[in-house]
């Protein structure tokens, strides 16, 4: 099932004109404070008029269907749970309130989010991490063909954000429909982003692949230098707890990172900032870094600042690096060059490893 987009509203000074499709999965809409982002999951969901357009959603067209009658489930920043009702109480007004019988059954929700020990309690007894498991299961029973979620993690600490991560991650490897996720974390992006639309002042002025995106030296001005990097997926080939260390095969090679939660043989996800890759004309010797491998340039970007954007390709993954100007041109940087990437095992967050 899929999502298409091709609307246009004026709200005062701001207008937003935008065509984008999201496949199953999650698509995240990425830009600064102001560029529509929230504005247009409130237009799919119906609680923002079109002036004109289409919202298609698996064949459907919705556009001038009310809120109600969309199947578009929305989870906001706070969890909006009625107080009045338990965790069991929620779940299952939700489940009364759906238009047809969700794709997935109670208990499954129930086991996906892993809410059995929650059932009884308040919504005042609830972490805000349990609080918001319990809005987006009560999302999911209501039988959605398209899920919004607006920045559902930015109310969170750093602690419960890494603990609701791999519900989320389970949650897009397990449904079929299409997930409009809104973020201004790039590393949470990274780690759940299947595609990525980036806006800028009501537009989209980039989308593909997660992959292809953040590692678009062109893209870096629109998600800015922090967040451009390398999302690269593979699998764990071992694990080394007396050494604390863990490798990772991918189809460049290999990676050797901190030690690891997920077992060996498993499908894992990295993100590796521009920032964090050193780049060598020749292979060093008596380095420190444990990951050192060869690429070829493929693209040269200089920005406006002192920084120039290096993508290279080893196997079939593309990379990012950030050098300054004068260190790609005192190193003879060039497109076609075979060049040398050094990252430290250190410089991957485990946090940040997702599947």
């Amino acid at each position: 099932m899929s999502l298409d987009l091709d609307i246009h509203l004026k709200r005062g000074r701001f207008t937003l004109e935008i065509q984008a499709t999201a496949p199953a999965g999650v698509t995240v809409f990425f830009g600064p404070s102001g560029s529509g982002k929230t504005t247009l999951l409130r237009a799919v969901a119906g609680l923002e008029a079109v002036d004109r357009g289409q919202i298609v959603i698996g064949g459907s067209d919705m556009t001038e269907r009310p809120a109600h009658r969309r199947a578009v489930g929305y989870l906001f920043q706070e969890p909006r749970l009625l107080p009045h009702l338990s965790v069991l109480g929620n779940l299952k007004f939700a489940q009364k309130m759906g238009r047809k019988v969700a794709p997935q059954s109670f208990d499954e929700v129930i086991a996906l989010l892993e809410l059995g020990d929650l059932l009884e309690r308040t919504p005042f007894a609830l972490s805000g991490g349990e609080a918001q498991r319990v809005a987006l299961g009560r999302a999911l029973l209501s039988a959605p063909k398209c899920l919004c979620l607006d920045e559902p993690l930015s109310a969170l600490d750093q602690g419960l954000k890494h603990r609701i991560l791999p519900y989320l991650e389970r949650l897009r490897d397990r449904t079929d429909i299409p997930i409009l996720y809104v973020t201004h974390d790039a590393a949470e992006m990274a780690r759940l982003a299947d595609h990525i639309v980036l806006m800028q002042a009501g537009r989209s002025v980039l989308s593909g692949p997660a992959e292809a995106i953040l590692s678009d030296p062109a893209a870096v001005p629109y998600l800015g230098v922090r967040a451009a990097g390398t999302v690269i997926s593979g699998q764990v080939m071992a694990r080394d707890p007396t050494t604390g260390l863990a490798v990772m095969g991918f189809d460049g090679g290999q990676l050797i990172l901190p030690e690891l939660s997920q077992t060996k043989g498993r499908s894992i996800r990295i993100r590796i900032p521009a920032q964090d890759i050193v780049l060598a004309r020749e292979k060093p010797k008596g380095l420190s870094a444990l990951n050192v491998f060869e690429g070829t340039i493929t693209q040269l970007h200089a920005g406006q600042g002192p920084g120039v954007m290096v993508q290279f390709k080893t196997g079939e993954t593309l990379f990012l690096a950030r050098v300054t100007q004068y260190s790609s041109q005192n190193m003879g940087l060039a497109v076609g060059q075979t060049i040398f990437a050094i990252v430290k095992a250190t410089a991957f967050d485990p946090a940040g490893i997702g599947t």
